[in-house]
């Protein structure tokens, strides 16, 4: 068979484990492999023709991606793509010239889906493995609905994406924020300071939540809106209690005290999200305010998705890119490979009408401390939420 394999939406470490492996066990089965640049852009600005089009088509074999699980970010580069709303401004440039009538959605954008298909036709994949998040994998959705044989491959520092207890990125995510929230303590202490630390999770908290475990720490979660006195007098009682004299917590991008709303701002993506106002600086303002404490806010935020997977991260992308390959040859298509009750297997694409999959807060965070509930985990998975 020949098979291509993308990377949409952000980059994340443990992306090139993926490829590598994919490539590798494919070829050891006789299938040619395709790697297709640029994520789901590949699929929309490809022009086909004799020759691949080697600005988004690029043969991959076992030399070429012999060392390229040594770093992080992606090879085949990545995009936020939606061939389902591409607006006018980024219409491909031959199809510019062309007619595109009937490829027009209401608001504008326009639905590239049926150049996708043909695309594919015309470069002969008889398969596709996808990389990539809710977003990108609402795509890879509809064209299982178009009968596109397709295994998709969760990724995200988030850890949201839903029928899987793990997305690759998560756990050098966590790693990373560990050790950079260990490493300012010192200044957050010498200068006995309120810190925020704001960290990455639009829609669930898992990051922050499993961070905050790690450290020992606060955290805000998307679905919990918080008390803002309430969050207040803790840290203060922190600082306090800290012989160092400092406080901090651990804030997810989404998460909101009670009664408050941050502005959207900026144009919406792709996928019709748009970016809320920093909850970081925000909250800060709050605190002082209201305290008269001294604040600072770090954005963990780029720094944990660049540069090279931790251990676990490469042995997880690793196996899923081998269950990947076994899951194409068993005949089988339209499934996620996935973590289920802590072991690898595989379920259904996920479904974008449930969107991102979130904390069960009853079972997993404190609201009145502010904390991971780390008592009665015999029996949990070790990512301790439950895929549903």
């Amino acid at each position: 068979m020949r098979v291509g394999i993308l990377t949409g939406g952000g980059d994340v470490p443990g992306l090139n484990s993926v490829i590598k492996s994919v490539v590798y066990r494919s070829t050891q089965h006789g299938h040619e492999v395709l790697g297709i640049r640029r994520g789901w852009q590949g699929l929309t600005n490809v022009r086909l023709g004799p020759e691949l089009d080697a600005e988004y088509i690029q043969r991959l074999d076992p030399l070429n991606t012999r060392t390229i699980d040594r770093t992080g970010g992606t090879v085949l580069h990545t995009s936020r793509t939606n061939p389902g709303r591409v607006p006018a401004e980024r219409l491909p440039p031959h199809l510019a010239r062309e007619r595109t009538d009937g490829l027009a959605n209401p608001d504008g954008t326009f639905d590239l889906t049926s150049i996708v298909l043909a695309n594919i036709q015309g470069l002969a994949l008889d398969h596709l493995f996808v990389i990539g998040g809710d977003d990108t994998l609402s795509f890879a959705q509809v064209l299982v609905g178009k009968g596109v044989s397709l295994i998709a491959i969760p990724k995200t520092m988030d850890n949201d994406v839903q029928g899987t207890e793990y997305c690759i990125g998560f756990s050098t995510a966590i790693t990373r924020a560990m050790a950079a929230i260990d490493r300012q303590r010192t200044t957050l202490g010498s200068h006995e300071r309120i810190g925020i630390f704001r960290i990455f999770g639009r829609d669930s908290g898992f990051t922050a939540l499993q961070t905050a475990y790690v450290t020992s720490g606060r955290c805000l979660i998307p679905e919990s809106p918080f008390d803002l006195d309430a969050l207040i007098r803790i840290l203060l009682e922190d600082k306090r209690g800290n012989p160092s004299r400092y406080a901090f917590v651990i804030c997810a991008e989404g998460a909101m005290w009670q009664g408050g709303a941050l502005q959207l701002v900026g144009e919406a993506d792709a996928y019709g999200h748009r970016r809320k106002a920093d909850i970081g600086d925000a909250l800060a303002l709050e605190i002082q305010r209201r305290s008269g404490q001294d604040v600072i806010v770090s954005q963990l935020t780029y720094d944990l998705r660049s540069g090279d997977p931790d251990a676990f991260d490469q042995l997880v992308a690793t196996t899923f890119a081998n269950i990947a390959v076994d899951i194409l040859d068993s005949g089988l298509s339209g499934r996620m490979v996935a973590i289920r009750d802590g072991k690898f297997t595989h379920t259904s694409l996920p479904d974008p009408a449930i969107g991102a999959r979130r904390i069960d807060v009853d079972r997993q965070y404190d609201i009145e401390r502010f904390r991971p509930r780390y008592i009665g985990r015999l029996g949990f998975s070790l990512f301790l939420e439950p895929a549903e």
